[in-house]
């Protein structure tokens, strides 16, 4: 059996002078999803983009938590989900890192991240939660 992680999520509100926001004068917070303890956000920055998760509006929370409760299926990604999006406006055509995700049992794995569209594979994961 894989090691089982911990899950947990914080809002992150990042200020322009601080290390956790490249994105210039844009202001928005997050839910930043903890892995271990570790920021997702923190693990990915590089990349320029922030978690979808606690911001945008109501229909893109709803959407997001669906895809990620595997209530519903992403149109064209399937059991892919876009986790990490744009800052500005979290549309999928600036760009995004993917995730696959699949659920046995009572046991939830996310594994195979990448940069989209390019298909890249980022050296992430798999994490596996309960």
């Amino acid at each position: 059996m894989n090691h089982v992680h911990q899950f947990q999520v914080k809002r992150l509100q990042p200020s322009p002078d601080s290390n956790h926001y490249p994105f210039g004068d844009k202001s928005e917070s997050f839910m930043d999803v903890l892995i271990d303890g570790r920021s997702m956000y923190d693990m990915l920055k590089q990349h320029d983009r922030i978690p979808c998760f606690g911001w945008g509006n109501h229909e893109f929370q709803q959407q997001n938590i669906d895809y990620f409760l595997l209530e519903d299926m992403h149109p064209y990604l399937y059991y892919r989900y876009p986790l990490m999006v744009c800052s500005w406006c979290g549309d999928e055509d600036c760009g995004f890192i993917s995730v696959f995700v699949e659920r046995t049992g009572d046991l939830v794995t996310w594994q195979d991240f990448k940069m989209e569209p390019d298909d890249r594979s980022l050296a992430l994961g798999p994490f596996t939660f309960t």
